[in-house]
């Protein structure tokens, strides 16, 4: 095994980190076009497990609010989600997702074979690993 296989630099890392999720995400979007759905509308679909503050989506998808206005008003022509006053603050409009909506995502996952595909080439103890790999990295990623 070469040095840099067992010694990776973190720019390597990085960029194998960026590729897969380069990867991940053209055949995410290629299923949600199957579904007459913008990457962006399919992500949104992806983040709505419960109710989420508009505002909050924007954050998400590191966005304008206003971008995330045009996008909840497609995907609710479309009856895949609804908007609902927050019982905390009626002035906050959360996001929901509809069971069309929830049937739609589910399905544009399914459609993401490759990735499963990828995954299947590794055995339990190392889905493991690469799980408690991940799962330590994404904290720190997620914060910037």
């Amino acid at each position: 095994m070469s040095e840099t296989a067992t010694h990776p630099t973190k720019v390597q890392l990085l960029e194998l980190l960026a590729a897969i999720g380069t990867a991940q995400w053209r055949e995410f979007a290629a299923a949600a076009a199957q579904y007459g759905l913008t990457p962006t509308q399919a992500r949104v679909l992806a983040q709505l497990d419960g109710p989420v503050p508009m505002r909050g989506l924007a954050a998400l998808l590191v966005c304008d609010a206003s971008n995330v206005t045009g996008i909840v008003d497609r995907l609710e022509a479309r009856e895949l989600v609804r908007r609902e006053a927050s019982p905390a603050d009626r002035r906050v409009k959360n996001v929901v997702a509809t069971e069309a909506g929830r049937d739609v995502i589910r399905r544009v996952r399914q459609e993401t074979q490759s990735a499963h595909g990828a995954l299947d080439t590794l055995d339990e103890t190392e889905c493991a690993t690469l799980y408690a790999l991940l799962a330590r990295l994404r904290p720190s990623m997620e914060k910037s």
